[in-house]
């Protein structure tokens, strides 16, 4: 048995050295290096720039001290998804590698700073070829450009720069009503957008249309509008204050919303609504910051019920319950036969090890690793589930919270919330919903909840988005009684 074990360590070593191999390196013009952390290398026979876009096959390497024009080697060594080097079909990529400086930016192939190459289109047959990657592109740092009604907002966090020992900001896209500028002394409401998982608030760069000048948020009041995506490092940070992020949520409500009003005309009036992980941001900052809004809206909101995470009880089932294949949303819609299944010993969010969805989860609701990332909830290779890394994430059950604290959250909170859901959610988000709802009703909690037809994205019709800015136009017409000078 001992000979034969050595056997077959010799022809997998031989197997190896003959596999196909891609030698990375860096130029001194994208980096001064030393480089110290994870190089991506990316693969895609559709995308022609890979490192956009999530997508597989791809591969990772952990690195220390590569100085610039040093090779380092992709083999069958490194973690990959869906399966190794050697193994993956053969045919035409689009081939780019990343040398992840983890600076800025969810998306690790759009990251400031972040080292790569332009893309390459490479044959890979049995001929077991190497190539090399040469990167000498930077990721450039974003630029948003102002117009007359649409202004970045970028305020610094002190609260942040202090946790993460280096600068940190908060930011977003402040879109102006038109009578911004025709009534000079008028104060402004303010409603606020969070975009869920992926938006971004650079998408307003340049804007200046008739949307965003309209007054449609509330109807017949004209408001400031401020839409914040969220987007972390991590993934979402959902404004929640946290061991990964960090406290998002305190710097949001108290270094964020005093900048907005120092620097805008706002009169104190604020509603908030967000779709998905921005509807479960709505949740949380209502529910611990409670006086800072009129009302809020959360639409198809991330599980508020851990007893209904997706499909899984999180406090009875040990192990993740199934229900979507999250890849149907990449480029790659299903898994082809020609990739070798058992070999997939790492998930994609192994390789790909920040910013996705599920690691953003890992990042809000629990604790950081001796590593320095996320601890995992899920096994990826068994969806065991980590029950001392549950006990963390119970903090952020938010039916729970509301129950444990509803005593003092009752004054400020009853009567402001809304949450509405599709019947057919893709992500099953409404059985949480209605869980909450449930214990709700026993409380005694004046919490609104409404269902409609359609699923994750088709639920946000013309009549769902009426009947949410008119819940929230009521809430501001109200605060404002209340508070008229």
């Amino acid at each position: 048995m001992k000979y034969l074990f050595i056997i077959l360590l010799l022809i997998g070593t031989a197997f190896n050295v003959n596999a196909q191999k891609f030698y990375v390196s860096y130029k001194p013009s994208a980096y001064k290096g030393p480089f110290s952390g994870n190089v991506i290398l990316y693969l895609s026979q559709k995308n022609e720039n890979p490192k956009n876009e999530t997508g597989w096959p791809c591969y990772r390497m952990k690195v220390k001290n590569i100085k610039p024009d040093e090779q380092i080697i992709f083999t069958d060594s490194c973690l990959s998804y869906p399966t190794l080097l050697s193994r993956i079909p053969r045919g035409d990529y689009y081939v780019q590698a990343v040398w992840d400086l983890n600076a800025d930016g969810r998306i690790i192939g759009q990251s400031t700073g972040n080292m790569y190459n332009a893309p390459r289109k490479l044959t890979l047959d049995d001929a077991k070829e190497s190539f090399a990657l040469v990167c000498d592109k930077a990721v450039p740092v974003p630029v948003f450009v102002d117009t007359k009604y649409v202004k970045e907002i970028k305020v610094h966090s002190k609260l942040l720069s202090r946790f993460h020992h280096k600068p940190e900001y908060i930011n977003g896209a402040v879109i102006l009503p038109a009578q911004y500028y025709t009534e000079p002394k008028r104060h402004f409401p303010v409603y606020f957008m969070v975009a869920g998982y992926g938006g971004g608030y650079h998408h307003y760069s340049k804007t200046e249309s008739t949307d965003t000048l309209a007054s449609i948020p509330l109807d017949t009041v004209a408001c400031i509008k401020v839409y914040i995506d969220g987007d972390c490092p991590l993934g979402h940070s959902t404004y929640a204050n946290s061991d990964n992020n960090g406290p998002v949520g305190d710097a949001f409500a108290n270094e964020f919303i005093p900048q907005l009003d120092q620097r805008f005309r706002t009169n104190g009036g604020r509603v908030i609504r967000g779709h998905s992980s921005g509807g479960w941001t709505v949740v949380y900052l209502m529910t611990h910051y409670p006086k800072l809004f009129a009302g809020g809206n959360a639409s198809a909101p991330d599980p508020v019920d851990f007893h209904r995470f997706n499909l899984t009880n999180l406090y009875a089932d040990n192990k993740r319950v199934e229900f979507i294949d999250w890849a149907k949303f990449g480029e790659n819609k299903d898994l082809p036969e020609v990739y070798d299944k058992p070999n997939m010993a790492h998930s994609i969010e192994q390789i790909i090890y920040r910013g996705e969805q599920n690691i953003s989860f890992d990042a809000v609701f629990g604790p950081k690793g001796s590593d320095g990332l996320p601890q995992q909830l899920f096994d990826p290779a068994t969806s065991m589930m980590d029950r001392k890394v549950f006990e963390h994430w119970k903090k952020y059950d938010l039916t729970q919270y509301i129950i444990k604290n509803w005593p003092t959250l009752k004054k400020d909170l009853d009567g402001k919330l809304r949450v509405s859901v599709g019947n057919e959610d893709n992500a099953c988000l409404n059985f949480a919903v209605m869980l909450m709802e449930k214990e709700m009703k026993k409380l005694g909690a004046n919490i609104e909840f409404a269902y409609y037809p359609g699923n994750h994205f088709t639920v946000v019709t013309a009549a769902y988005k009426k009947a949410q800015d008119g819940f929230l136009l009521k809430k501001y017409q109200e605060w404002l009684k209340l508070n008229k000078k």
